[in-house]
């Protein structure tokens, strides 16, 4: 037998079937939400790993094209890799989760999640997301839960608690909220440039809603919840704490932290970690561990000295900003580049502007979605950390990063009326020491300006840090976080904007939450920091966007046709339309609406490309001129191509003023000539007459 949960949520109902399906799975709920049906399970090996320092949790997001009535693209006809869409919802689902298991379990656990039926009024991503923390919570494996989440739109002015799809994809805002019983544990949202108070506003909705939700799992979970199981503890003996202490002392591991250069900071660690070696050589089971003994070290020491102290390790003042410096052009022939700095940590990013139909086609589960005009692409080399490693192509770091600095600055991005470009952007991480997606977010507005790219805004992003106490009014602030106070911190808080308002936000926290006294006062520290380095560094390298695309750069004319003469321009089997292409050396891109863009380099070949397709698609009249060239001579007269495919012909009678026996005595094949209309002859054939030329 089998129990049904529901509960009435934005309006429609919510309903989860436990011990229906997926018995063998340690948790797992059958989640129906309209007619949205996902499944969602939580799994755990019996035992630790060996040989790691982390909890191995792993989030899966499953897009079956069955659930939307499609077959998978491609040869073999089935789901392959993970969508982007996929990467980045697995994302969204472990950064709520991870928190709340035991910080010394290191038992596998994978959360898995299949979308088996899409229901567009019904959004997949949040049915699983909910579907996961239930698996988790009647699972028997350790978690603190239970945990909640909400999406929030923003139509016309009015938040809308959890979304249709297409609310979702046209609204100006796109946000969701997880909460536990007692604050907000992440927030992950882009926005069309929405004030500071709105955002505020719709996260605090958000959480009272994921209260309602929080009743309801745990309602389930009192009827049927396991017990947690016990698991081996993989916590760091005091006892090894104390014996480093003693060969390593505060202070001395005060002094090894505390530096500004990262470089010299990791060269201590290594001289301290060698002399512990050194120390407990016949003490193998110590040595095992020692790496994650120093590690949890170094975060004591670094807490302290700022929630206690005020003092970071690179000695800056809790708001202060590293340095900056900011640069446009720097790599030559590109359509446009820039490079933004912030201490040890540097970003150059690289603009591509391409035709229209070189758009991103996407192939997923949202009908609304089909193609991206513009894409940001971001690379984490080895040896911006001084590692290495061999690169295996973009992870799910990379991706996520990529996408929230796309996300960025969408909303300040020309429409295709006003800019009739697809757009690529990449960021390449040339050093990294924290927060190298919102240096991206800077080195792409800038490079977007410097390649001509009318933007509506300039947009910058920042990070904010959290080290907490005992209590929940005990936390300091950090602006502008590095690694290692990301490492050791308890929050990374990434917002961007232009100075009206924000466009993306990214919450990671490694606590049980936020009080709404730290999501405001980060939120506040991010809008401050980043008007400041608009104003301070990336105003004086680029103040706005270019008037005109580089010279490197593709020019595009845009035209529109009567819908009706597409077929005109195309030809038969595409004749005409390449015959253009062969004579200019241009690309054309013609939508179904009659929009015709021509692109190209050479500004003389794009304009005979255009008069060319406007000679084919106008309606033809008497005394019209046209230039064309002689394709075949016959005894009655010469034929005149005057565009490709088009053709009329001037009568032997209409060449020259005078009168001529032979059509070669005065024309020969390939002859450049000017002709007038006069119309359509007996056999419906376009007429030409060279003769009378000049009284026209």
């Amino acid at each position: 037998m089998y129990k049904t949960f529901s509960m009435e949520l934005a309006g429609r109902t919510l309903s989860v079937d436990i011990g229906r399906v997926g018995k063998q799975a340690n948790g797992c709920a059958f989640m129906h939400y309209g007619e949205t049906t996902v499944l969602s399970t939580a799994t755990a090996s019996e035992k630790p790993r060996d040989g790691i320092d982390f909890f191995p949790c792993s989030v899966e997001y499953e897009e079956k094209f069955y659930a939307v009535g499609k077959i998978p693209g491609g040869f073999n006809k089935r789901e392959g890799k993970a969508s982007e869409n996929a990467i980045l919802t697995s994302r969204v689902i472990d950064r709520p989760m991870r928190p709340l298991f035991p910080k010394d379990y290191r038992n596998d656990v994978t959360l898995n999640n299949m979308v088996m039926s899409v229901d567009p009024a019904c959004r997949p991503e949040l049915v699983a997301m909910l579907g996961t923390a239930i698996a988790t919570c009647i699972s028997d494996i350790p978690f603190d839960g239970p945990c909640a989440m909400t999406q929030v739109g923003l139509v016309d002015g009015n938040l809308i608690i959890n979304p249709s799809q297409e609310e979702w994809d046209n609204g100006e805002l796109q946000m969701t909220v997880a909460s536990t019983s007692e604050k907000v544990i992440m927030i992950e949202a882009g926005a069309n440039i929405v004030p500071e108070a709105k955002i505020l506003e719709a996260i605090y909705m958000a959480h009272d809603v994921n209260q309602t939700i929080i009743e309801f799992i745990n309602k389930i979970v009192a009827e049927v919840g396991k017990p947690k199981h016990a698991y081996e503890s993989c916590a760091i003996p005091a006892e090894l704490f104390d014996a480093i202490k003693e060969i390593v002392p505060p202070a001395e591991m005060e002094e090894a932290v505390f530096t500004d250069e990262k470089q010299v900071r990791e060269e201590n660690i290594r001289q301290i970690t060698a002399k512990l070696e050194e120390a407990f050589a016949d003490k193998e089971e110590w040595l095992a561990i020692l790496g994650e003994a120093i590690y949890q070290y170094q975060k004591k020491t670094v807490r302290k000295m700022i929630l206690k102290d005020h003092k970071r390790p690179d000695g800056r003042a809790l708001d202060q900003i590293r340095p900056l410096a900011a640069e446009v052009d720097i790599i030559p022939r590109v359509h446009g580049s820039a490079m933004f700095t912030r201490g040890q940590t540097q970003i150059c990013n690289v603009c591509t502007l391409a035709p229209l139909s070189e758009a991103q086609k996407v192939d997923g589960l949202d009908p609304n979605i089909t193609e991206k005009r513009y894409i940001h692409h971001y690379n984490f080399p080895a040896y911006s950390v001084g590692e290495t490693k061999v690169s295996r192509g973009p992870g799910r770091r990379e991706i996520g990063h990529g996408a929230l600095a796309e996300r960025a600055l969408i909303p300040v991005l020309p429409s295709t009326e006003e800019f009739p470009y697809a757009i690529r952007t990449v960021s390449e991480t040339f050093e990294s020491n924290g927060s190298t997606s919102m240096a991206s977010t800077c080195s792409s507005c800038m490079s977007l300006m410097a390649a001509g790219v009318p933007i509506k805004a300039m947009v910058a992003g920042i990070s904010c840090g959290l080290v907490t106490g005992d209590t929940d009014d005990d936390f300091v602030l950090l602006t502008d976080i590095q690694g290692l106070e990301d490492f050791f911190g308890d929050m990374d808080f990434k917002v961007t904007g232009t100075t009206e308002g924000i466009t993306a936000i990214q919450m990671d926290i490694k606590i049980h939450g936020l009080t709404k006294d730290i999501v405001t006062g980060a939120i506040q520290r991010c809008r401050d920091a980043r008007l400041f380095i608009m104003d301070t560094c990336m105003k004086p390298a680029i103040a706005e966007p270019r008037k005109e695309v580089g010279k490197y750069a593709p020019k595009i004319i845009s035209i529109q046709i009567d819908p009706e003469k597409i077929g005109d321009v195309v030809g038969q089997r595409g004749k005409t339309i390449n015959e253009i292409i062969a004579r200019t050396g241009v690309k054309i891109d013609i939508t179904d609406d009659g929009n015709v863009s021509v692109c190209g380099t050479e500004q003389e070949m794009m304009d005979k490309a255009v008069e060319m397709i406007k000679v084919i698609t106008t309606d033809f009249e008497e005394g019209q001129i046209f230039k064309g060239v002689v394709v075949s001579i016959k005894e009655f007269g010469a034929f005149v191509e005057f565009a490709p495919g088009k053709e009329g012909m001037v009568h032997i009678s209409k060449i020259a003023k005078q009168r001529i026996n032979h059509v070669e005595d005065v024309l020969t094949l390939g002859d450049k000539v000017t002709v007038v209309c006069l119309g359509k002859d007996k056999m419906g054939r376009m007429s030409f007459s060279m003769k009378d030329v000049a009284q026209n």
